[in-house]
């Protein structure tokens, strides 16, 4: 049987009563880590948004929980090298990955993010979810299938969200249907709905908060 892979749907009223519950209580900084020991106690709910350095990742978890400037944005990539966690209430981390791409970045903290990076994914029991952001204005690219078949590898289910949907035309938004179904049929890990996201018209961000609150 072919896999059918659509956009998340709008979420329903029962839905949206539990991301509003989820996010009621807003969302804080608690670490930043750069050693596997730093990660704070697996004692509840974990999502993880990993993406191309300047993919809009910081401006989606912002718009995602509604605070300015509560996720760091940088225009330099590879800039930030540490896994950032968000306390969403008491029944969620929000953890936000490094960008991946580095073209700034010395040999050997690259070396160093990449090897937490996959301790992390590989022993974070509590890692329900990765999103995997990817500009709408490029598709996916090969460093992001890296990161997927990583994913894969380590056995985290993850799901693809297109950013700066705002940006593309109609018939290009019609494109990423096609692209994240060929994206998500070669990795087994890959969750079968992609969701488009805009931080400015705000497209897709219900139905973001809506997944992120049923994994609880």
């Amino acid at each position: 049987m072919k896999l059918e892979i659509r956009p998340t749907p709008e979420p329903n009223a029962v839905e949206s009563e539990l991301a509003r519950k989820a996010f009621a209580n807003g969302c804080e900084f608690v670490k930043g880590v750069v050693d596997i020991g730093g990660l704070p106690k697996p004692d509840r709910v974990e999502v993880c948004f990993a993406g191309r350095s300047n993919s809009g990742k910081s401006s989606l978890i912002n718009a995602l929980v509604g605070r300015k400037g509560l996720a760091r944005t940088s225009g330099t990539p590879g800039r930030t090298q540490e896994i950032n966690y968000f306390a969403l209430g008491s029944t969620h981390y929000l953890v936000d990955l490094p960008g991946y791409g580095f073209a700034k970045a010395p040999r050997a903290k690259v070396e160093r993010w990449q090897t937490l990076l996959r301790r992390f994914l590989r022993g974070r029991a509590t890692l329900r979810r990765a999103f995997i952001l990817v500009d709408a204005r490029h598709g996916p690219k090969q460093i992001d299938e890296d990161i997927m078949s990583l994913l894969d590898a380590a056995a985290v289910p993850f799901q693809i969200v297109f950013t700066k949907s705002d940006k593309i035309s109609a018939r290009d938004g019609e494109l990423l249907l096609d692209l994240a179904a060929e994206a998500i049929r070669r990795h087994p890990a890959a969750f079968p709905e992609f969701i488009a996201t805009s931080s400015v018209s705000r497209q897709g961000i219900e139905s973001l908060r809506a997944s992120i609150a049923a994994l609880a």
